[in-house]
């Protein structure tokens, strides 16, 4: 079981850290942190490159944490926060992701719980540094904080789309 765990900590991990960095800089096939801030604009988001930041900090952060089995709940919480966000602006497409739909963020936010739930596994720096096994409460605390945290940040970071004349009717 401590494989499977491990697998599923460094696939989700480094993926949600990898998003990180293509947020804030070129590598990984990002578009550095001017394009990071300009798709938070396109997106609705005030803040511009503290916006920017502020996410692909997250998002490595966060994922490095999981990946490494490092204050596991903490890490959750935190993928699961950005991940919340990320859905948030995909939800108007529909679930499926070839419709740029939230299914991607919506699993991310899955198995960060699930690892919440399950903790790190005997291969991580939680279980050498005796911090496991976390009590299943952690779950639920790290889906709740996260879950808030991004939808705070939505409702405080998202501007409404500008009322007009052709949307007045609709």
């Amino acid at each position: 079981m401590d494989t499977g765990i491990l697998i599923l900590r460094l696939l989700v991990g480094l993926l949600v850290a990898a998003h990180g960095v293509q947020k804030v800089s070129s590598h990984l096939g990002g578009s550095g942190l001017e394009g990071g801030t300009e798709e938070f604009r396109d997106d609705g988001f005030r803040g511009g490159v503290l916006t920017a930041l502020a996410a692909g900090g997250g998002q490595i952060g966060s994922g490095l944490l999981l990946a490494a089995g490092f204050l596991t709940p903490l890490a959750a919480t935190g993928t699961i926060g950005v991940m919340t966000v990320a859905l948030t602006v995909k939800w108007h497409n529909g679930l499926w992701v070839q419709h740029d739909g939230y299914e991607y963020p919506l699993f991310l936010i899955g198995a960060a719980t699930a690892l919440a739930a399950t903790g790190p596994g005997d291969w991580s720096l939680d279980a050498v540094l005796g911090l496991t096994p976390y009590p299943l409460w952690w779950a639920a605390l790290a889906l709740v904080a996260g879950l808030g945290s991004g939808l705070l940040t939505r409702l405080v970071l998202h501007r409404p789309a500008p009322h007009t004349a052709a949307t007045a009717g609709r």
